[in-house]
């Protein structure tokens, strides 16, 4: 699909606001590195492929190893690789994703992202899932794909 429409250019005030969310997560205090996790996770649900791209690269220059990004989706077989903290993140995450489909949030996912979050992390966290989810709304409803790589340019452009 080609890009449909410059959402950001053709309304500043949208991306300003929702870069505001962003900038508030940047600093509220949980991990960056499980951030991105989350991120990466909920692109990967919504097939938004600029934020795959996007969050897969800044996940490795963090020094994410390609195994856990490679495991990601299937993290809930993954044992050993994610840590419980993150499991109960990455849980969380999925079933706000995909809220309209369960019409709730079990009372057990819930209870274990409660047991490694703290009440603020909890709305944090939460935070972010909403984020990443308009952020993937944004990209995938107008187009907005990512740009190839030096190499991957040269192989679409043969």
């Amino acid at each position: 699909m080609s890009m449909r429409l410059d959402w950001a250019a053709t309304a500043p005030g949208a991306l300003k606001a929702q870069y505001g969310v962003h900038v508030y997560l940047e600093s509220c205090g949980l991990p960056k590195s499980l951030l991105l996790l989350v991120d990466l996770r909920v692109s990967q649900i919504n097939g938004c492929a600029f934020c795959l791209d996007m969050h897969a690269k800044s996940l490795r220059e963090a020094g994410e190893s390609q195994q856990r990004l490679d495991c990601l989706a299937g993290w809930r077989e993954a044992h050993g690789l994610f840590s419980a903290r993150e499991q109960a993140a990455l849980a969380w995450a999925e079933v706000l994703t995909c809220v309209a489909d369960a019409r709730q949030v079990p009372d057990a996912i819930y209870e274990a992202a409660k047991a490694q979050f703290s009440d603020r992390e909890l709305v944090d966290l939460t935070l972010a899932v909403c984020s990443i989810n308009s952020w993937n709304r944004l990209a995938v409803g107008f187009g907005k794909g990512p740009e190839p790589d030096g190499a991957s340019r040269e192989a679409a452009a043969a």
